[in-house]
């Protein structure tokens, strides 16, 4: 398992914006649980699905007005 870190600008606190809300779900159509931050956002999921997982990711915050996505993958924290 690996474990996806990400945060979407721009950000706005307290009042996260379609391009995040649309970020969210589109990870979420994977079957995947976010824990949704105030300052960035993780998930979980298997190393084969975390391409296209995190390609959705992209595709809706960018089309949603995303100015900047950061993403960060690595080992699933114990």
């Amino acid at each position: 398992m690996l474990e996806i870190e990400f945060t979407i600008e721009p950000f706005i606190e307290g009042a996260p914006g379609k391009h995040v809300t649309a970020a969210v779900a589109a990870v979420e159509k994977f079957g995947v649980v976010v824990d949704f931050g105030p300052f960035g956002s993780s998930f979980t999921a298997q190393e084969s699905n975390v391409a296209s997982i995190v390609g959705s990711l992209l595709e809706a915050a960018y089309g949603n007005g995303a100015t900047h996505v950061n993403v960060h993958v690595g080992p699933q924290k114990q």
